[in-house]
């Protein structure tokens, strides 16, 4: 193609060559995620026509395996996700259930002989699901408090539940978070710190708690990469928007405050959906279990993951990223079942860091040494103000490519940008990013 050695050179290092080998036609409708074995020999394909395809990934791709998932209920596979020895693949998928509510399931397939070895429930059908370890992983469950307030709930589930003994967990509760302002948790990731250097990202929990109660936000926009991420100044505390004695505690205050609105002596200057935000801002700041960095010695922090996930505070797009140290005790479904070892004052778990991200978050990937953080975001107007939960800004039609450094949790370059996108905000959907040492996809 090139005419001189330059021009060839520039053709290969430029445009990177490809030649199609092969065109797979085994999918009878849209093929929605592709994802690789570790050791490169196969892959698995989810599509809407309801089946997850295992292929060898040889000079000749050929089709191992096929599984209809419809027989479940499933109206269509979504993602999949071999586990680190290659040994099974977990499947996501969106689950049809009564009077036609949408909720999601993941499937685990041994790769061995194809077996399907167990099922689980993942709510909203977008937390994808991921491993953990070998033979556990993560699922999400969807609770409702109120019109905008909900409480989500994530699981560490054993891969083999039909046959382990009656005596072991084959769930356990790993956190339960609130979400506030309609938002919830998606599309979990984890990522492994053994793979880097021993990261140092978190603050200390006294001031991470007074800089914000319920939504710790770090401005990512500064230009310098030496500029410190400050926090945000925190919210006017609710407690002071209420009437009463200065020496109530936030619970009098709030029942004061509900009954002189009771009894017609004091009217809200708040809708209802405000009114029910304060009040689950209140809730969460006297019912949060602080992190447990007592029980993180230094040498231990290798061992340490930390689990990704999209989230937000102000509305129901997600707009930051959450990150929650798992610590080695919970990386197994042994010892307390749910709840038993909480006090009453620890209903929820707090997150350790909140990236904001200013805009609709629409994939994230890791690098392979989980060091860095990949997220495709649509950016909101500069100073939006959201007044409304179910009314988010609108959304920029480039799609920005953000790069974190899990050590410091700080932005390591501006945001690159190429593609563009002209779904609206509440028909947003999630693209798939995949990084390998040299190139993001």
């Amino acid at each position: 193609a090139a005419v001189s050695w330059y021009d060839e050179f520039q053709r290969l290092y430029d445009t990177i060559p490809c030649v199609e080998v092969q065109a797979l036609k085994e999918h009878n409708d849209q093929v929605l995620h592709l994802s690789f074995s570790h050791s490169g020999c196969l892959f698995a394909s989810c599509s809407k026509d309801c089946t997850v395809k295992i292929w060898s990934n040889e000079l000749d791709i050929s089709l191992q395996h096929s599984s209809n998932m419809r027989p479940y209920n499933w109206s269509y596979t979504q993602f999949s996700q071999f586990n680190s020895d290659d040994s099974l693949l977990l499947v996501s998928g969106v689950f049809v259930g009564p009077h036609n509510s949408s909720s999601g399931e993941i499937a685990v397939i041994s790769m061995e002989n194809f077996t399907l070895l167990s099922r689980v429930r993942n709510k909203p059908y977008d937390v994808f699901g991921c491993w953990l370890n070998e033979t556990n992983l993560i699922s999400g469950n969807l609770h409702r408090i109120g019109r905008i307030t909900s409480c989500s709930v994530l699981w560490l589930n054993n891969a083999f539940q039909g046959i382990e003994s009656e005596n072991v967990n084959v769930v356990k509760r790993l956190f339960k978070i609130q979400n506030l302002n309609a938002s919830t948790i998606r599309t979990v990731m984890v990522a492994d710190c053994s793979r880097y250097d021993c990261p140092d990202l978190l603050l200390d929990y006294e001031e991470q708690h007074a800089a914000s109660s319920t939504c710790p936000v770090f401005d990512l926009g500064s230009d310098s990469e030496e500029e410190e991420a400050k926090p945000k100044p925190p919210p006017e505390s609710a407690v002071q928007d209420l009437p009463g004695d200065g020496g109530v505690t936030a619970e009098d205050g709030l029942q004061q405050f509900f009954d002189d609105i009771m009894e017609g002596r004091v009217r809200p200057a708040m809708t209802e959906t405000e009114l029910e935000t304060k009040v689950a801002e209140l809730f969460v700041r006297n019912r949060t279990k602080p992190p447990e960095l007592s029980l993180l010695p230094t040498d231990s922090s290798s061992k340490t993951k930390y689990l990704i996930f999209t989230t937000g505070c102000l509305t129901y797009s997600p707009h930051q990223i959450g990150i929650k140290r798992i610590l080695p005790h919970q990386m197994t479904t042994a010892g307390p079942v749910l709840g038993e070892e909480r006090r009453s004052d620890e209903f929820f778990d707090s997150l350790d860091h909140v990236i904001d991200i200013h805009g609709h978050i629409i994939g994230m990937g890791l690098s392979p040494d989980h060091r860095y953080l990949y997220v495709n975001s649509r950016a909101w107007p500069r100073d939006c103000v959201i007044s409304d939960p179910m009314q988010p800004p609108p959304i920029a039609e480039e799609i920005d490519l953000h790069v974190f450094d899990l050590k410091t949790m700080k932005e390591v370059k501006r945001a690159l940008r190429a593609h563009r996108a002209y779904t609206p905000n509440e028909e947003c959907f999630f693209i798939f990013l995949d990084v390998s040492r040299d190139f993001v996809a």
